[in-house]
């Protein structure tokens, strides 16, 4: 059995020492000042509490142990309550390797062992030496490898996965052998760089609403400084006085308020424009993504660096994501979910190219997924319809809000808010013309949005689920929403593939064509693998 660097025994004695020092002083704190009781026994308990916390940081790292064995990578960790863990290596999905600033001075890593069945990381070592992470990684990428060769047609020359690796405009490697492959010991083949231009082309193109959280930091860090109130700093109501804002919060009319709420939405967004463009350019310094094997390999990061394998077997679908100012430079990126994870799920290993020109990502997810071009299908021109109506609704709240606030404030001129209406009939079109289908042999291909459009491509072996969808519009109109799940691991801000606003009679005719292509593609898939597989289709 292994234990982690010892280091990493300093570093939990610190944190859990914290741990134990910091929570005899608050509620020191809190006794103090909001029960108003004697809470000097109370400070006794400042120094025990530190030395247990250190304490039990030891004792963790001596009662944590891993080993890669034949079929498993086990994991026994626990000081009062033990755990252990056998995971099998047909279930890991990725093995990613993330390195801290300090740690890169230290020559430390944290490798993360990511499994089938959602995005929450089943096993992590943290933390052991780059030598031993690369050690752990190529082991595991080796055994998995062997796992699929024993579960594969002896006489194929095709991995158990039946999907092929890309090829791509850079020279590649020359083909190995299955043992060669196996083992996983050759240099990976460089499929794609980051080029500094593409970086921060990608950095000025994209806007990430997560952060939103650091300008939102700086308000209450420089909030109260000469402002009438403690949660908004002075150079926010400074902003906002040329165009009419308070001088001061304290006695402020409605009017003067609204333009303070104004100016600083605009602020704040700019704020979080400028945020998200210097995270993206930390977060994809230095992308780079290559082949080894059966494998898909990638490394980024500026301060936080992070690599890790994604192997192809395991891709459960493919989308290409464009925002309109990419689109209109001619760029795309490519976005490779697995089981263990999804877009945007922050696992890290999920983006397979964040910015190359349109057509390179477009022929890289062709070679990916083996797809071709789609000819795209548009749903009835009845759902262009439904949506004049729902953005006439929405402009008319607009209205009805602004009438509502010059009831109540010195804004008189509402009625120009009615402009909203003029927006009505292009966002209509745009939100009709950006969605499409295709049913393909051995692929569904989704497209849908404007502002972030997604293409999707789906293998029907990879969908685990179909839900027909009616809203009591859609049902007014006859019209139904295919909602196509994957084992991938989905967050809010990005759910699962759909198909909207198409004819019942339509939604009908997809999902009975899914159920038969999934089915002989499980059939297919069982004869190759001999398998035995037999799976419903819902």
């Amino acid at each position: 059995m292994n234990r982690l660097h010892p280091l990493s025994a300093v570093t939990l004695a610190l944190q859990h020492g914290a741990t134990g020092f910091s929570v005899p002083v608050l509620l020191v704190g809190l006794g103090s000042s909001v029960l108003d009781v004697d809470t000097g026994p109370l400070l006794a308990l400042v120094p025990i509490g530190l030395v247990a916390g250190v304490g039990y940081g030891i004792a963790y790292y001596y009662r944590f142990t891993y080993e890669v064995t034949a079929s498993t990578f086990d994991v026994s960790s626990g000081v009062f309550s033990r755990r252990s863990r056998e995971i099998p290596y047909r279930r890991v999905q990725n093995v990613d390797i993330s390195q801290g600033l300090f740690q890169r001075v230290v020559g430390l890593a944290v490798v993360s062992i990511e499994t089938a069945g959602g995005g929450d990381t089943e096993a992590t070592l943290r933390f052991v030496s780059e030598d031993e992470a690369e050690r752990v990684r190529s082991e595991i990428r080796r055994l998995t490898a062997a796992t699929g060769e024993r579960t594969a047609d002896p006489e194929s020359d095709r991995p158990a996965s039946n999907e092929s690796i890309p090829s791509t405009d850079e020279p590649t490697a020359p083909e190995r052998t299955r043992e060669d492959r196996s083992r996983g010991d050759a240099a990976p083949t460089l499929l794609f760089d980051l080029e500094t231009r593409e970086l921060l082309l990608y950095a000025v193109t994209s806007f990430r609403w997560g952060a939103a959280v650091f300008p939102i930091a700086i308000l209450v860090f420089l909030g109260g400084a000469d402002s009438g109130s403690g949660l908004v700093p002075a150079f926010v109501v400074d902003a906002a006085r040329p165009f009419g804002g308070p001088a001061t919060l304290e006695g402020a009319a409605v009017g003067p308020l609204l333009v303070l709420a104004a100016v600083t939405a605009v602020q704040w967004s700019l704020f979080t424009y400028v945020s998200s463009a210097i995270y993206t350019v930390a977060n994809y310094h230095g992308f780079r993504l290559g082949r080894a094997g059966e494998d898909f390999v990638y490394e980024r990061g500026l301060v936080q660096r992070y690599s890790g394998s994604i192997p192809a077997e395991k891709v459960q679908s493919v989308t290409v994501t464009e925002n309109p100012l990419q689109r209109l430079v001619g760029y795309a990126g490519l976005w490779v979910e697995t089981a263990g994870y999804g877009p945007d799920s922050g696992g890290g290993s999920q983006s397979a190219v964040p910015m190359a020109k349109r057509d390179r990502v477009y022929r890289f997810a062709e070679n990916l997924t083996g797809a071709e071009s789609p000819d795209f299908r548009s749903p009835p021109t009845l759902a262009r319809r439904r949506y004049l109506g729902r953005y006439a609704i929405v402009a008319a709240v607009i209205v009805a809000v602004a009438f509502g606030l010059a009831q109540v404030s010195t804004f008189d001129r509402w009625y120009l808010t009615a402009i909203v209406f003029l927006a009505v009939p292009p966002a209509a079109y745009l939100k009709y013309a950006n969605l499409g289908y295709v049913v393909g042999d051995e692929h569904l291909v989704i497209r849908s949005g404007f502002w972030k459009r997604r293409t999707t491509v789906i293998p029907y072996y990879r969908i685990q689920t179909v839900a027909t969808r009616r809203s009591v519009f859609q049902r007014r109109l006859g019209l139904a929403s295919l909602a196509v799940d994957t084992a991938s691991s989905r967050t809010f801000a990005w759910g699962s593939p759909t198909i909207y606003d198409i004819d019942l009679e339509t939604a009908r005719e997809i999902h009975d064509t899914g159920r038969e292509r999934l089915q002989s593609a499980l059939r297919e898939r069982a004869r190759t693998d001999d398998l035995g597989l037999s799976v419903d289709f819902t």
